[in-house]
């Protein structure tokens, strides 16, 4: 799949870190108000790339796309607050998640481990919308264990050899590229033996069969490697070496899968659906919706305290799936209220198009994953108690 590219046609950005929080606030809801296109707002679910493609290119044209990236690499330099503010800004007006894997996952790693070549082929591609990447990590077998991994590239002459499977892939069907860990040594420690590898999705093979969730959108999808062929040089970092990378970007990706965003929303939808039966002004459930504001307040700063982290180049550590831990099981918690909130109505699906704010089996829905992909909650609660807390086996 080829992309058109979305050519940068601003002006050189000033320090947006420099501006006040209020300033960049304003200019924050201005940028989203003036620019966002004419496609769904607070979208239950991830829009699909044809969706989605007019704002990418809104925000690719700006030079708005990545905004942790440094100004020097085309992004927009934010710190920590300013983007949490820009986050923020762009929940409250509703605005569709663009496909981000590209600019939040894979952009930073290749700036740490990628080689330069890699860093100036691929980030440029990454802006302009030229590639758009999807995340093979999990198997079938192997989800949470991710080390359990049997998908394996051989080393045949200047190319690699991929043979195996993913599953959930998150949007993997719109993607023209996919990062891939594989098995390269079997004879070492599991971790040991993986490697990073960068798959075109259109390489002979490569096969993909999309995934309807609960709800049903094929958000989702599966891809087989039969015998796919890529050149040796589409390894990032050393062969081997891939569990390291793997570490830190599970370690970025954990901290954006833990952002208040969803939880905001589901506490934005209870608001609505409470004052539509009215059951705002109950004391009973103006005590339990307190509590749920508060947690997302605490939320908020939790995740403030790992984008900071990841901005000043801090180790992310072990402890961020405290952060994923608490916004899955906030929004759970959030989602079934809702359903409890919306009475006789609970069990019945909206339907495509209608006001997203009272979709409470739909919310429902979406909140049941959200504990398992991503690293499920046990398993996290596990490396917490190890590698944080220090517990025994």
């Amino acid at each position: 799949m080829t992309q058109p590219p979305f050519i940068a046609d601003h002006a050189p950005h000033p320090d947006f870190n420099a501006l006040s929080d209020a300033e960049f606030r304003a200019l924050a809801r201005d940028f989203v108000e003036s620019n966002y296109p004419d496609i769904p707002r607070f979208a239950q679910h991830r829009l699909r790339w044809p969706e989605v493609r007019p704002w990418y290119a809104a925000l690719a044209r700006a030079g708005w796309i990545a905004p942790t990236w440094p100004q020097t690499l085309g992004g927009m330099g934010l710190g920590a607050g300013k983007h949490l503010i820009l986050i923020e800004e762009f929940e409250r007006y509703g605005a569709a998640r663009v496909h981000d894997i590209g600019t939040v996952m894979l952009g930073p790693l290749l700036m740490q481990y990628g080689t330069q070549a890699q860093q100036d082929y691929y980030l440029p591609r990454i802006l302009r919308g030229e590639d758009i990447w999807a995340q093979g990590y999990s198997e079938p077998g192997a989800g949470s264990d991710l080390a359990a991994l049997r998908t394996t590239a051989v080393r045949d002459g200047d190319e690699w050899v991929i043979d195996g499977q993913k599953t959930w892939i998150t949007l993997g069907a719109d993607a023209n590229m996919a990062f891939v860990l594989a098995r390269t040594d079997k004879t070492v420690k599991k971790q040991a033996g993986i490697s990073f590898l960068l798959v075109p999705m259109d390489a002979p093979g490569v096969t993909v069969r999309p995934i309807e969730n609960l709800e049903g959108h094929a958000e989702f999808c599966e891809i087989f490697f039969d015998g796919v062929r890529i050149p040796a040089g589409n390894i990032v970092g050393e062969v081997n070496q891939g569990w390291t990378m793997a570490k830190a970007l599970l370690g970025h990706e954990r901290v954006f899968i833990g952002a208040p965003r969803l939880s905001a929303n589901a506490l934005g939808r209870l608001e609505a659906s409470a004052r539509a039966n009215g059951l705002w002004d109950d004391p009973a459930f103006q005590d339990r919706f307190a509590r749920l504001a508060m947690d997302l307040a605490d939320l908020n700063d939790l995740f403030e305290t790992y984008v900071q982290r990841l901005r000043t180049g801090a180790p992310i550590g072990a402890d961020v799936g405290v952060l994923k831990i608490f916004q899955s099981e906030l929004y759970q918690r959030i989602s079934e209220e809702l359903m409890q909130v919306a009475g006789s109505l609970a069990g019945v699906k909206l339907a495509e198009g209608g006001d997203s704010r009272f979709d409470a089996a739909g919310t429902y829905l979406a909140a049941r994953p959200t504990t398992i992909f991503g690293g499920s909650t046990e398993v996290m609660r596990n490396v917490l108690a190890r590698a944080s807390l220090n517990l025994p086996k």
